[in-house]
């Protein structure tokens, strides 16, 4: 299949991950952004991100993408379909939010996303294939959305976070996971 290549729209201003203010976010995700250095940049920091993911990933040994630490833990394919999940969910909260759509927007129990998926029954390449797409969606949403409206706020989870927050979240959220696999995993 020939990769989709999109049109991209760059906005004026840089967002940098210093520029985040904690009133953004909920302190459960500084977890996730203290693995984000203060001067990442946005976009140029999930296009490395997705090149960091689909490396890390494609080098995995075979015999330990279904491997589970423990018994109720998830494997190798089924943390790399935890992270495509957590996107498309932040991505949706980020549109959402931007749009200046006030509506509080629910939690997710992460856990019960993970049966459903079947990630197990998938071939690597084809997880890693979602991934790459879902992150091309995301760059392409994050790019045709003013700074400005980036900077919008909402509730999410009964907390308040802002769109940019939504998006940052999730270069500390994936290097927080790939983490845990060397040190549990591998």
């Amino acid at each position: 299949m020939k990769p989709f290549t999109p049109v991209v729209i760059k906005n004026n201003n840089i967002m940098i991950k210093k520029d985040l203010q904690q009133t953004e976010y909920n302190e459960y995700f500084g977890r996730y952004l203290g693995k984000v250095s203060d001067n990442t940049e946005l976009i140029t920091g999930l296009e490395n991100d997705k090149k960091m993911v689909i490396d890390f990933f494609s080098t995995v040994p075979k015999n330990k993408l279904e491997y589970r630490y423990e018994l109720k833990k998830w494997s190798v394919k089924e943390v790399l379909q935890h992270i495509i999940d957590t996107e498309r969910i932040f991505m949706y909260r980020l549109l959402r939010i931007a749009r200046k759509d006030t509506t509080a927007l629910a939690g997710f129990d992460q856990d019960i996303y993970i049966d459903p998926s079947q990630a197990n029954n998938k071939k690597l390449e084809t997880l890693i294939h979602e991934f790459t797409i879902t992150r091309m969606y995301s760059l392409n949403l994050i790019n045709s959305i003013s700074d400005e409206n980036l900077q919008n706020i909402g509730t999410a989870s009964d907390s308040n976070v802002s769109a940019r927050a939504c998006a940052f979240i999730l270069l500390g959220h994936s290097i927080w996971h790939i983490d845990i696999i060397k040190e549990r995993y591998l």
